[in-house]
């Protein structure tokens, strides 16, 4: 070791002390993130060692060649980042990256920065970094935040709508309804007797005929209607553009035939699920999804009364 005076101080300097430009060197290959320069013809000046982990390429190979070498076929991608770039303007984006032995694709944040002088851009500075935890993490994120909607607006036992989500879609089939003149259709179904298949056979028996119950109904609709879980052994329907309370009707009865049509089978033992159904039709029964809701859970009512197995309009 030396040492080298200084006006008021002495600094103990080491024999192997590194010069500026080597240690800038070492400095910049070591950071976790690709730096480069690339001149106006697009040719590389200087690449970090990080190039060799994401493209599988030495950085002292890249000097003097074409950028478009060295990203294939992610060069038309980058092209309007890098035009920007020599038109003097800071470019800042986000790319996937393909691992160059297979494997996963790396994200990145990159930024190229326009080298001015003398009024005009030489080329620009690259500087690339990897946000592939951020992205793995945001995407967690989204799938969690799907996961919790589906779950606050579907049936966990038969995956149908719920009640939150019903009535969102009444309101819809109203609006749609409006718009090409054609009424709409609710129709409130419940099972009769579903206690009494509880009672005997128990609640996994009962969840076993409501889902298949589901199924049934969601098999006897159109692709444009719908068919949403209440709770229990409650079903709702909505038909969009029926013609006339006629064609409700006839729809209620194919679904009280087909729904019931083949037993269900608990135990060895064969379960035939009956219906009783009540029906309201926008507009004249009601004009929010509350009130088709109410009339037609009023109809079931009455259907009931009547001695089940009915479908009534009122």
């Amino acid at each position: 070791m030396h040492i080298v005076a200084t006006p008021g101080r002495s600094v103990p300097v080491s024999d192997d002390s590194l010069g500026t430009e080597e240690l800038l060197r070492r400095l910049v290959d070591h950071l976790p993130a690709m730096v480069a320069y690339w001149d106006s013809d697009l040719r590389c000046h200087f690449a970090n060692r990080a190039y060799e982990t994401w493209f599988g390429v030495q950085p002292e190979d890249l000097i003097g060649r074409h950028l478009s070498e060295l990203l294939g076929p992610l060069f038309p991608l980058n092209l309007p980042y890098i035009e920007g770039a020599l038109r003097g303007k800071e470019q800042f984006f986000e790319r996937e990256i393909p691992d160059p032995i297979g494997g996963p694709s790396r994200h990145s944040q990159a930024h190229y920065v326009p080298d001015i002088r003398g009024g005009k851009v030489h080329g620009f500075f690259v500087l690339v970094s990897e946000i592939t935890a951020q992205k793995k993490i945001e995407s967690e994120l989204r799938e969690a935040k799907a996961r919790a909607e589906e779950m606050a607006n579907h049936d966990p036992l038969t995956g149908l709508p719920n009640r939150s989500l019903l009535e969102d879609r009444i309101e819809r089939a109203m609006a749609l309804a409006r718009r090409h003149q054609h009424p709409m259709a609710v129709l409130f179904v419940d099972m009769d007797g579903f206690k009494k298949i509880n009672d005997l056979y128990g609640h996994a028996a009962g969840d076993t005929v409501l889902v298949t119950v589901a199924n049934r109904i969601s098999g006897t609709l159109r692709e444009s209607d719908s068919v949403a879980r209440l709770g229990g052994d409650e079903f709702v329907v909505i038909l969009h553009e029926v013609g006339s309370v006629e064609d409700a009707l006839s729809v209620a009865s194919k679904i009280m035939v087909t729904a019931s049509a083949e037993p269900i089978q608990l135990e060895g033992t064969e379960v035939f699920p009956r219906f009783s159904l009540g029906i309201s039709v926008f507009p004249d029964h009601g004009t929010t999804s509350r009130e088709l809701l109410a009339h037609a859970d009023q109809a079931l009512y009455v259907a009931k009364d009547r001695g089940r197995g009915q479908c009534v309009v009122l």
